[in-house]
């Protein structure tokens, strides 16, 4: 694990798809949902109690939406903070216009050179100062109940570090979104499954304590942060509420860890070797010196962590392969509805 950084290295979600998220098509700046919260908006001179952090790499079509679904909720008391991460678009220019619209909120751009999600997120993170963090993601959104019913939970059970919700996965193409139920939080669960996704409030002191996101990892950090927070005695809360909107796409960081999953797990095995049993830490050093080619196998995977492979990756890629396939069948339809468009012989007058 990397060391907490001790400062920043400067240098869509349409409506019904997450219940009440806000509404606006990707590129978009969708009106501001967020100016009618019932407690206000909390005054600038006392710090935030949320930390919000985006990191954006090459995403400014999609800010909007993620900032605006910040900008709904129906708890006031946050601070935002977007990092562009050595974006080649219009990244900065998106954040510094939704920064100009919204002079009252307390958002702020950092930029540096391009240096992967963790780094982004350790940046950002180091340039806030709210007791609890969110991470989110330039392309995915949080319903506006999300810090609500989050923040609540770490108010008042000071034993609970975390708290994750379920999730929506949606897509660009106005298909229905698939809820997804994760389980209540275990311990040892978490060693076999990625039971929580990346964006979970979380008190600030879990980041400072587990040294921040690894840097060294291009896919799974977030898999590793929760068990580097479990490593260290932290423990979680789940509410089964989908309150987290994640954009499935079919390209990019999504691909890498669908095709370097087994890598990636041994990795984090190897990272945190008191967690895992002693024949999962050989499989571990087998994949990662690369002795052995054929670990690669499922059937030379120890159980906890094909335990993983089998439950979650198999129901993700289930869901995701079904709406691929609505997708193809969306599109193919359009297609025949114009080429019968172009068909059409007006009738005389």
């Amino acid at each position: 694990m990397t060391s907490a950084p001790s400062g920043p290295e400067r240098g869509p979600l349409e409506a019904g798809a997450l219940p009440g998220a806000a509404a606006g098509r990707p590129g978009e700046h969708a009106p501001d949902g967020g100016h009618g919260s019932p407690g206000g908006h909390a005054p600038h001179g006392s710090p935030p109690v949320v930390s919000v952090v985006i990191p954006c790499h090459d995403y400014g079509h999609y800010l909007p939406q993620a900032v605006h679904s910040v900008l709904a909720q129906t708890y006031p008391d946050w601070e935002l903070v977007v990092v562009d991460d050595g974006s080649t678009d219009d990244t900065a220019a998106v954040a510094r216009s939704l920064i100009a619209d919204h002079p009252d909120r307390r958002i702020r751009l950092l930029r540096q050179a391009n240096a992967g999600v963790s780094a982004a997120r350790n940046a950002g993170i180091a340039a806030t100062v709210g007791r609890y963090v969110l991470p989110l993601d330039a392309d995915d959104v949080i319903a506006p109940t999300m810090l609500a019913r989050t923040v609540p939970v770490l108010d008042r059970r000071p034993e609970i570090a975390i708290v994750s919700t379920d999730v929506s996965v949606f897509t660009d193409d106005g298909l229905p979104a698939q809820a997804l139920q994760l389980p209540a939080y275990d311990k040892d669960l978490l060693l076999r499954r990625l039971i929580m996704f990346y964006c979970s409030l979380y008190r600030r002191e879990v980041w400072r304590t587990v040294g921040g996101y690894a840097e060294d990892m291009r896919t799974g950090e977030d898999w590793d942060f929760w068990i580097a927070c479990a490593e260290h005695g932290f423990t979680a809360h789940h509410l089964h509420e989908a309150l987290f909107g994640a954009r499935n796409k079919d390209d990019g960081l999504h691909v890498e860890a669908a095709e370097n999953d087994l890598a990636v797990r041994a990795r984090i095995v190897a990272g945190h070797p008191g967690m895992f049993k002693p024949v999962t830490r050989a499989w571990a050093r087998a994949v990662l010196a690369r002795d052995e080619q054929e670990c690669l196998a499922d059937d030379r995977v120890p159980d906890d962590i094909l335990t993983r492979a089998a439950d979650m990756d198999q129901f993700l890629r289930v869901v995701m392969s079904l709406q691929r396939t609505a997708r193809l069948q969306h599109r193919h339809i359009q297609r025949l509805e114009r080429a019968l468009a172009e068909r059409e012989i007006p009738l005389p007058a």
